[in-house]
């Protein structure tokens, strides 16, 4: 098997620091993965860069739920990834798309030329898998100079979505990449990869991190109605990724 790609979804630079330890060749930098990942701040850049020298594609992502954004939230995702782009992201991950599912032609033109024109990479996120026809959807993108997908092939997770994965790699035939993702773990690795022929995926592999500082009143919550546990937070799980490299 040739080296196959890892890119690991990161929520922080500690994320990044982990996954360089583990052997990723690539990161995703985002903030909030819990609500699927928004975009990072530009300490977080800032430090991972230093302390990694890894690729880092950030996230642009004004907010969570859904893809169809106000003129507001747009101007914040240009003012966003002009800033990240000044300071040393290797490209920007973005989703643009209207009420009815298709892709925001022009406002994915304007993000796609950001990255094109300061010579870094432009990466479609999975707002591709709830488009109503993907062959169109790659098609507008090949136009756009985008330079990557990001897909579980339209499927909950990307095991179930090998098929289209497969497909998409065929359709695209070289003129963009298709970056499987979602769900792939060291059990699923290698069928996902013969499933699909990929030669890169994304993957996210987390553990919790106790922070014991809000044990004295244990009564307080600071999040939404979920409350999540306060003494903890996630990490990347280092083993979990090395292992999948090693698989490789």
């Amino acid at each position: 098997m040739s080296r196959v790609l890892i890119e690991v979804c990161c929520g922080s630079a500690d994320d990044v620091i982990q996954a360089k330890l583990a052997g990723a060749d690539r990161v995703e930098l985002n903030s909030d993965l819990f609500h699927g990942g928004l975009t990072p701040t530009l300490g977080s850049l800032l430090v991972a860069k230093r302390e990694t020298g890894l690729p880092i594609m950030t996230m642009i992502r004004p907010r969570e739920g859904g893809f169809c954004y106000t003129a507001a939230e747009f101007a914040v995702c240009l003012e966003d990834a002009r800033l990240l782009l000044q300071h040393g992201a290797d490209g920007l991950v973005f989703g643009f798309l209207h009420e009815n599912g298709s892709i925001d032609r022009e406002r994915t033109r304007q993000l796609a030329a950001l990255a094109r024109e300061a010579g870094r990479e432009a990466v479609f996120h999975r707002a591709i898998d709830v488009v109503p026809d993907w062959r169109e959807a790659i098609d507008l993108l090949c136009e756009l100079g985008v330079t990557r997908i990001l897909s579980s092939g339209q499927a909950p997770d990307v095991s179930e979505g090998t098929d289209t994965i497969r497909a998409m790699i065929a359709y695209a035939n070289g003129r963009i990449q298709i970056l499987p993702g979602a769900g792939i773990t060291a059990r699923n690795l290698a069928r996902v990869l013969a499933e699909t022929g990929a030669t890169q995926i994304h993957v996210a592999a987390h553990r919790p991190v106790y922070d014991r500082s809000t044990d004295n009143n244990r009564a307080i919550f600071y999040g939404g109605c979920l409350y999540p546990p306060e003494d903890r937070f996630s990490m990347i799980d280092r083993d979990a990724i090395s292992g999948m490299r090693n698989a490789l």
